[in-house]
């Protein structure tokens, strides 16, 4: 089907056709996942109210809702990679056909993950070794998560694509709504005011997936009136070799998800089960509390992405490269420097937080010290992965990501835990991983043999 009625390429703007700058896409993208951490903030200080075993519900819960989204991350590495490429060779409309196809295919496994999360929540949600009541919460959790998350695969997906295209301004301003109706609503479901019901740690999920639901009706409806430079196509995006090229970039990065949120249980495992409710809360706290530094590396991450992609499409090597390294230096830069002021105040956030719980306290602030120092090593993971992602290489970063954390991290820690250590040196074993993989991913890059691992020839053969 021709759908050149759905896209009009004379309707593009000269400005739309320019590649954008590392900060014209980092800004906003760091902007709008603030007001994620934002928001997660002020649910760990409500939640905190709840006790060590509120924390640690929710961090179990997140942690199985984060592993359900890794397949999603299939869809997205590809769709990152194919429309940027596409936009970078002018071809709009096989741009739009990606991101048609995406949100279909992302859709259909989000709804499949979904019905698996409600069924086995309380299962999977054991293996952390929680006591009882923290295991019903967080099994709460997780189902009312998994409620959601066709939800949450639409944003995730459609938003990728609109900043593949260069267009991060509008992301942004659909965080900024949905966290902003978040909030209220948080207040309101995990206390019980206004006449709702008092749900506790799952009055969080429920709060997650209404905005969502509100936010996701207003973009796609606003996508389905032709108001993105991504178009919505009624036809011809349904393509056997389009689907192919999804999936052959995409599934190494769900493999790569799919270590990562198990080298994550294992090490979380270790630390329920042998360390108890304070230390497990603690690791998700400090987290939480650092996630701002990763927020920014998660910008970079993005804006790399989306300029390798849209310079290799332009047959730009050199561009693609340059992309790369300054989205790296920014981002060490900036995650850097936020690390060492959050480790400078890292006792008094958590008494903040937390209140009083001098254990609680005490182990976030040694997780914080760890986790902060390696900010800088981190940044190399989000920046110089996304930017080998960007160009279609999914399968170094999944390399990169099996050793790091499952031989170096979860080795370490099964080390410490076999020696009887305390925890410290437990959350001491990420020191491992991040120095690996950011060794590993900066010789890749060098290498620069990312540059042609997707032949722009293979944009051709996609059109009708």
């Amino acid at each position: 089907m021709d759908d050149s009625k759905d896209i009009d390429d004379a309707a593009l703007n000269v400005e739309e056709t320019q590649r954008p700058g590392i900060w014209e896409l980092a800004l906003p993208s760091i902007l709008g996942n603030l007001s994620y951490t934002i928001v997660g903030m002020v649910q760990v200080k409500f939640i905190a109210t709840l006790g060590a075993e509120g924390l640690a519900a929710v961090g179990a819960g997140q942690r199985i809702f984060f592993a359900m989204q890794a397949i999603l991350m299939a869809v997205s590495a590809g769709t990152t990679a194919l429309v940027a490429r596409a936009w970078g060779a002018g071809d709009y409309r096989e741009a739009s056909r990606v991101t048609m196809a995406s949100l279909v295919l992302g859709g259909v496994l989000a709804l499949g993950m979904a019905v698996l999360g409600i069924a086995f929540a309380t299962p999977v949600a054991s293996v952390f070794g929680l006591d009882p009541a923290t295991l019903e919460m967080a099994s709460l959790n997780i189902r009312w998560l998994s409620a959601f998350n066709v939800v949450f695969a639409a944003m995730f997906v459609l938003s990728a694509a609109l900043r593949a295209s260069g267009d991060a301004w509008t992301p942004l301003w659909m965080s900024v709504g949905v966290n902003l109706m978040n909030i209220p609503l948080l207040y309101a479901f995990v206390y019980g005011r206004w006449g709702m019901p008092e749900m506790g740690v799952a009055g969080a999920a429920i709060a997650a997936g209404i905005s969502f639901s509100i936010g996701v009706a207003v973009l796609m409806t606003m996508w389905i009136k032709q108001r993105f430079r991504v178009k919505h196509v009624a036809g011809g995006w349904w393509r056997k070799d389009r689907l192919k090229r999804l999936l052959d970039i995409g599934y190494p990065a769900a493999l790569e998800q799919g270590v990562f949120q198990i080298g994550f249980f294992i090490f979380l495992m270790l630390i329920g089960n042998y360390y108890g409710t304070e230390a497990f809360a603690a690791y998700n706290i400090g987290v939480s509390l650092l996630a701002v530094c990763m927020t920014v590396g998660f910008g970079f991450s993005i804006a790399g992405s989306t300029l390798v992609g849209q310079n290799l499409g332009a047959n730009d090597h050199e561009g693609a490269a340059r992309s790369g390294w300054r989205a790296c230096l920014f981002a060490i830069l900036s995650m850097g420097t936020l690390g060492v002021i959050i480790i400078t105040i890292a006792e008094d956030l958590a008494i903040y937080f937390i209140g009083d719980a001098p254990r609680t306290v005490e182990l976030t602030v040694q997780f914080i010290y760890i986790l902060g120092a390696m900010m800088p090593l981190m940044a190399i993971e989000f920046s110089i992965g996304g930017a080998l992602r960007g160009a279609g290489d999914t399968r170094f970063p999944l390399m990169a990501t099996i050793i790091g954390l499952l031989v170096m991290r979860c080795g370490l820690a099964l080390i410490a835990t076999y020696l009887k250590l305390p925890v410290v040196y437990v959350y001491a074993a990420l020191i491992g991983d991040y120095v690996v993989k950011g060794a590993m991913l900066i010789w890749r890059f060098r290498r620069g043999k990312w540059k042609t691992i997707v032949p722009n020839t293979a944009l051709a053969h996609s059109e009708t």
